[in-house]
């Protein structure tokens, strides 16, 4: 009833995480930021956005909200803008007002009609994405084409194309 807080907004995209943490309209946060739990995003961050807790994070960007950085969240609800790929390991949706500017990589996915994507749509198996590390203080993607292995490998298929 009047106390209790069982609506729909405040438990987040599959009613798992309550929205803990909150940035403002008009604050702007340079770096990265990482949370657990439900953060709702009205201003604007310029950095990576990170959930550290697996599974039940959710983020809810409104309308009003901008992230300018790569987006690894479990559940996500995007309304305002993201430039930057996303990662959504469970759940997104996009609401009429989204824009993204990025691929988006996706296990299960809602897309309002108004929505925008400007990048790739790419499904992945839920759990198969890679996980974001952090080196020097930024954050960096760890991807098998950087492994000296796959290094070498093009080496070697550079000198085989060059003889004859």
């Amino acid at each position: 009833m009047w106390g209790q807080t069982s609506s729909k907004k405040n438990r987040g995209a599959k009613g798992g995480a309550k929205i803990e943490s909150l940035i403002g309209q008009h604050t702007e946060l340079r770096g990265d930021v990482e949370f657990s739990g439900g953060l709702h995003v009205d201003g604007t961050i310029k950095g990576n956005v990170i959930a550290a807790e697996e599974g039940r994070s959710v983020l809810s960007l409104s309308e009003r909200g901008t992230i300018e950085g790569e987006v690894r969240v479990p559940n996500v609800v995007i309304n305002g803008t993201v430039i930057g790929d996303v990662h959504a390991l469970e759940h997104i949706e996009l609401a009429t007002q989204a824009r993204v500017t990025g691929n988006v990589y996706y296990s299960l996915i809602e897309m309002a009609m108004g929505a925008e994507v400007n990048g790739n749509l790419v499904h992945c198996a839920e759990g198969s994405q890679p996980r974001l590390t952090h080196a020097e203080g930024r954050g960096t993607e760890s991807t098998p084409e950087s492994t000296p292995e796959a290094e070498a490998g093009a080496e070697g298929a550079e000198e085989e194309s060059g003889k004859t």
